[in-house]
């Protein structure tokens, strides 16, 4: 089964670049094995398009690599906080994707405009507020995960799959890897999006909440009715 979900991790780091989402290699994704408590993820720094499955990384909770000759993504501590935390989730997608991580750099959520970010995020996609200066100093990458955990006091992960990390970027999650990744795509249009209607009109506010809860409960509720029934 990590053979399979290894091959799952890096499909889905290799649609990052088709979905145009990363430069470079500014980005990552990881999938988790729960029943084995194992999280497979991108190789720090390796380039998308000649990744392999055999080149993903597993790293057991504690952050300690388990399997792989290479080194994990200096992000893995943040997705493992994520995992520890948010016990629905299987798979979490980094970018540094332009748009949201103009936002992320703004220190500015993205508010809900329109039904295309309604059908997806249930309200404000929120910001994290800015680490500190001893967050910075420490175990940086675990402390970005404990920022996002933290501003998830009173938010459901679940309904609202996405997070700004304040000066840095854009991180999101979902049931598997390749969930976590469309939740990305759909991340980045809502932030161009946001951005191009404040261009054309910039007093525009959030949509009224009962369109909100229409759209979003249409596709993601307990008495969804879009796309087709099994």
């Amino acid at each position: 089964m990590l053979e399979d979900l290894k091959a799952l991790v890096c499909r889905a780091n290799r649609e990052l670049d088709r979905c145009r989402l990363v430069t470079l290699t500014f980005g990552n994704v990881s999938g988790f094995d729960r029943a084995k408590g194992m999280m497979a993820i991108k190789p720090s720094g390796v380039g998308y398009a000649e990744l392999k499955p055999r080149d993903i990384v597993l790293v057991d909770l504690d952050g300690a690599r388990a399997e792989g000759r290479l080194q994990p993504s200096t992000d893995a501590p943040t997705h493992l906080a994520l995992y520890r935390a948010f016990q629905g989730i299987g798979g979490v997608t980094h970018t540094h994707s332009p748009c949201a991580t103009m936002f992320a750099q703004a220190g500015r959520g993205i508010p809900c405009l329109g039904t295309t970010h309604a059908d997806h995020f249930n309200g404000e996609v929120p910001v994290t507020r800015a680490l500190t200066r001893k967050e910075v100093a420490g175990p940086y990458e675990e402390n970005t995960g404990r920022a996002i955990v933290e501003r998830f006091e009173k938010i459901n992960p679940n309904e609202m799959p996405a997070v700004l990390v304040a000066h840095h970027g854009p991180f999101t999650w979902g049931k598997t890897a390749a969930e976590s990744l469309t939740n990305s795509v759909a991340l980045e249009l809502v932030a161009q999006t946001a951005l191009g209607t404040w261009q054309l009109n910039a007093a525009v506010g959030a949509i009224p909440d009962f369109l909100l809860a229409k759209h979003f409960l249409r596709k993601h509720g307990p008495e969804a009715y879009y796309g087709q029934k099994s």
